[in-house]
């Protein structure tokens, strides 16, 4: 079992920054695979970024890629998601996963999920 907890979310202008963490409980946090998806108004949940286990792959969905960078700290149970060069469309709910296969496929499904941050980005 495993428990995620989303923080970091807010308030920026285009253009700005924030870096959103997913705090995790639970055993063998360092063989999960993580990811961070996201919840636009009125849109299905859509993939943004993960990452492998032991840091040695990352995928991004096209939109972010270049501006958003996703990193795990097995030491302190912890994934991040910088996102610079915010847009209003990255206005959404951002969600953290994990799933403890080995997979290279960044996709779901994802065994755990946390319950979200959100983010709002204004023009």
């Amino acid at each position: 079992q495993m428990h995620l907890v989303e923080s970091g979310g807010g308030l920026a202008q285009a253009g700005g920054s924030l870096r959103l963490s997913c705090a995790a409980s639970g055993r063998s946090f360092s063989s999960y695979k993580m990811a961070w998806f996201r919840r636009a108004p009125g849109k299905e949940r859509r993939f943004v970024a993960a990452i492998s286990w032991n840091g040695g792959w990352t995928n991004y969905e096209a939109s972010v890629k270049g501006r958003f960078a996703i990193s795990k700290d097995n030491a302190n149970n912890t994934v991040y998601l910088q996102m610079n060069s915010l847009k209003p469309e990255d206005t959404a709910v951002y969600y953290c996963a994990a799933d403890p296969s080995r997979t290279t496929s960044p996709l779901e499904p994802y065994a755990f999920w946390g319950q979200g941050t959100q983010v709002t980005v204004s023009s």
